[in-house]
């Protein structure tokens, strides 16, 4: 890779890597490590096509693209990994929402994978159904009624306890 292109790359890195990795936290259901590994795959991959993806309209939807592929390309490969023994956060956490984020990230964690790709797409990123289709590989009404199920199924994980999470 030439200097400048590198230069625009760590740019890049520097600037879209904090949003990736949340976006990876929310698909990995609150699992730090694999959200580490999700990221770094990503850019790896950007960093390999960087003159494409410098290209594109939108080299940020480029990069969500890529990590939402890579997520679920990694589910698809992994019939046999790493299994936690019990469901510790990595360090302390505090503060008012984290009951209502550890519930709603232990929700996300029992949806298959591409009903949390989903549910990152269209309210997490707030990306459009049209947008969330096209980085899916999937027809509109697909990720409408896809949607409509996922946010059904965490409904009914959530039952009540989510009314008791939330501050009045």
């Amino acid at each position: 890779m030439k200097s400048a292109q590198e230069d625009e790359y760590l740019e890049f890195v520097a600037a879209r890597a904090k949003a990736l990795h949340r976006s990876a936290y929310v698909l990995a259901a609150g699992d730090a490590h694999l959200a580490e590994d999700l990221v770094q795959e990503t850019l790896s991959r950007l960093y390999v096509h960087w003159s494409r993806v410098a290209g594109a309209d939108s080299p940020e939807a480029y990069a969500q693209t890529v990590l939402v592929r890579t997520f679920l390309s990694l589910r698809r490969r992994r019939s046999t990994g790493e299994r936690p023994v019990g469901n510790l956060p990595d360090g302390a956490t505090s503060g008012p929402d984290t009951a209502l984020r550890l519930t709603l990230l232990d929700a996300l964690g029992q949806l298959p994978p591409r009903d949390r790709a989903v549910l990152l797409l269209r309210y997490w990123e707030d990306r459009s159904i049209e947008e969330t289709a096209r980085m899916l590989r999937l027809s509109s009404s697909a990720v409408r009624s896809q949607g409509t199920r996922a946010l059904g199924r965490v409904r009914a994980l959530l039952g009540d306890s989510l009314s008791d999470l939330v501050p009045h």
